[in-house]
């Protein structure tokens, strides 16, 4: 049996993305904030983090999975390796990768963050949770804090010095901001005393920094009910002073979960007795002050749907080249006397293959364009060029997250039918990765807030709808390649749906709450579709002679484009209401 903790870094397909399907190179060199990026630059940062999480990261994965945290008298104790090889990771200055220079860091595209992000979560999810929202923390902090607590708090989560957290869930309130009781009283030193309880954090106790940054929801006294009264705090677990001493702050951690998956990350209930706490941005705007980590949180989930897809990739790939059972139908050269075949020569199993890598693949194109047009919203040139990208990456984050992470559990359960009964055996690693997969579906927003994200805020509510996906996959559709006109015929679909929905809504008020999960997933499957129509075309010229791409191009189109017209049909059916259960 091959090793199951042993990782190998895509780097051949992650440079093939970044430098023929996003031609990322070519955006820098006109973006003045990374015009000193190019491919080999790229290519060097993606070699050093692979080198990393497949040497660092990837060996401890199983161990932190057996042994999971513990608490002692409030204090959470991580699995052995953890703390030091976050230790090696700040040393390495990778939390500072794609944080402003200004704030002391390097001033990368966020899109080379985000090929980081998507090994650190194939080598070992349980360790990426700790670092879920440390660029999120930063770009909130970035746009909203006092210059005072910008000073204090900033160059500390860049460096990685300290740790954040984002204390959002309450255990009566779940995914409903509106009903968050977390209290936040003005003292006269112009702080604020914040009391209340937390739920589901991650990270909220951890042995790797000498403080925490907890991003805390309250309601001040005077709040309007609902989203509209809540505002945004920060509050340390240790409070600094000017004479660079430390005073213990009134935050507690009373307990960590039990959890089905991801056992190595400290999901931790949080207790805050007058704790102090700064504003942040203004009253009763909370959430407008964490926007702008939205994108980023939604895109750093669905690259962990990423990763797990990966993982399962590299392990049923290997377990099959290995495994001999039976004889295959076709048997392959030279082997006519053996008494059984590899199973990767059974066409059932090959079906299974081709799935995982035709989906891993197809959602890193998607993925790493998302990453790139983000990183075009903020530092394009143009404003105008800013204002598309910024609309663009507003629909692709709600795809990314929900459609990444549902199908990255999926493809971790039909890579487990590789191994069989072994598929089941912690030693081979699936059934961790299988499990360690589920919980992306939940948090950042479940996937069916993400679905109706999409449909009734963005497509029916937005200013122009699906327009600029349509128009960015009628845009390739319209370029000479073998598949465009299946994709011109799909994007037509997709157009004529959304008009059907939106007139439909109009008198069904319910009509995009039944619809929307499965028109996530249609748009999602249409932009697969993209992803490899472009990947054909852009592997056809010499620049990027890649035939393995040409052919996964045309599985695709025959095997998993067909899925569109289910998602269709779903869609169609939400026309028809559900009787109550």
């Amino acid at each position: 049996m091959s090793d199951p903790s042993h990782y190998t870094p895509p780097l051949a397909d992650m440079a093939f993305v970044i430098e023929h399907w996003l031609d990322a190179p070519a955006d820098w060199r006109r973006i003045p904030a990374f015009a000193a990026v190019d491919a080999d630059t790229a290519r060097m940062v993606c070699e050093a983090a692979g080198d990393f999480c497949a040497g660092q990261l990837a060996p401890l994965n199983g161990s932190g999975d057996l042994h999971g945290c513990t608490l002692e008298n409030g204090q959470v104790r991580t699995p052995e390796g953890f703390a030091a090889a976050y230790r090696a990771y700040v040393a390495a200055g990778w939390p500072a990768l794609a944080c402003d220079p200004e704030a002391g860091g390097q001033g990368l595209p966020g899109l080379l963050d985000a090929a980081l992000n998507e090994m650190i979560a194939s080598s070992n999810h349980g360790w990426a949770m700790y670092l879920g929202i440390l660029h999120g923390a930063y770009a909130c902090l970035h746009a909203h804090g006092s210059d005072a607590l910008k000073a204090q708090y900033l160059p500390r989560l860049v460096s990685g010095e300290w740790l954040p957290t984002m204390c959002l869930t309450e255990p009566q309130a779940g995914s409903d901001l509106g009903l968050l009781r977390t209290q936040a009283v003005p003292a006269e030193d112009g702080s604020y005393r914040i009391s209340g309880n937390k739920i589901f954090i991650s990270g909220g106790e951890q042995d790797w920094t000498d403080n925490i940054v907890h991003l805390v929801l309250a309601r001040l006294p005077d709040a309007p009910p609902g989203t509209r009264g809540i505002s945004l705090f920060l509050v340390p677990k240790r409070i600094p002073r000017a004479d660079g001493s430390f005073t213990p702050n009134a935050v507690h951690c009373d307990g960590i979960e039990k959890k089905m998956g991801i056992k190595a990350s400290a999901t931790c209930a949080m207790r805050f007795e007058q704790a102090q706490g700064w504003l942040i941005g203004q009253p009763h705007r909370g959430l407008a002050a964490m926007f702008v980590m939205m994108n980023s949180a939604r895109l750093h989930v669905g690259l962990q749907g990423l990763g797990h897809a990966e993982t399962a990739c590299q392990l049923a790939l290997a377990y099959a080249r290995e495994r001999r059972q039976m004889r295959a139908v076709v048997r392959p050269a030279g082997v006519a006397g053996d008494a059984a075949d590899a199973i990767v020569h059974h066409a059932p199993v090959r079906r299974i293959l081709w799935n995982l890598r035709v989906w891993t693949q197809g959602m890193r194109m998607l993925g790493y364009w998302c990453g790139h047009v983000i990183d075009l919203a903020a530092q394009a040139p143009d404003a105008g060029e800013r204002a598309r990208a910024a609309e663009l990456a507003a629909l692709l984050t709600p795809v990314v997250k929900s459609f990444f992470t549902e199908r990255g559990f999926q493809l971790a359960s039909d890579a487990l039918q590789v191994f069989g009964g072994y598929g089941y055996v912690h030693e081979y690693r699936i059934e961790q990765t299988l499990r360690d997969s589920r919980i992306a579906m939940i948090y950042e927003g479940t996937n069916q807030i993400q679905a109706l994200d999409l449909l009734q805020r963005k497509v029916l509510s937005g200013p122009d709808g699906l327009a600029p996906l349509l128009d960015a996959f009628r845009a390739e559709a319209a370029l000479p390649s073998i598949h465009a006109a299946e994709l011109q015929a799909w994007c037509d679909r997709l157009a004529a749906a959304t008009e059907a929905l939106a007139q439909d809504a109009a008198e069904d008020a319910e009509l995009p709450a039944r619809a929307a999960e499965d028109y996530l997933r249609l748009v999602g499957t249409v932009a697969l579709a993209f992803a490899w129509c472009r990947a054909a075309r852009v592997a056809a010229t010499a620049a990027a002679a890649h035939a393995d791409k040409r052919d996964s191009a045309r599985y695709c189109f025959d095997y998993v484009l067909p899925e569109a017209a289910h998602w269709l049909r779903l869609v169609q059916a939400a026309r028809h209401p559900v009787a109550p259960v």
